[in-house]
């Protein structure tokens, strides 16, 4: 296809897994890609806690390592 970009990607760890992602994807547009509901979510990106106010914002770099931390039900 002419003037079609091509595809381009890096490579992020999430949750210790090496994981290739979009370049420019933000945090918000891998809890999209996972299907991670936001709703109870905590995201850190290499240790800093992210907050949810800024998920649409913070873009993610290559070799970032990100951790996302759900509640565990039960008892």
């Amino acid at each position: 296809m002419k003037g079609a970009r091509p595809f381009v990607s890096m490579t992020i760890s999430v949750n210790g897994k090496s994981m290739e992602i979009p370049v420019g994807t933000t945090v918000d547009g891998l809890l999209t890609l996972l299907n991670v509901k936001r709703e109870y979510t905590a995201v850190a990106v290499n240790r800093d806690i992210t907050p949810k106010s800024t998920y649409t914002a913070v873009t993610l770099s290559e070799g970032d390592k990100v951790e996302i931390v759900r509640p565990m039900g039960g008892g």
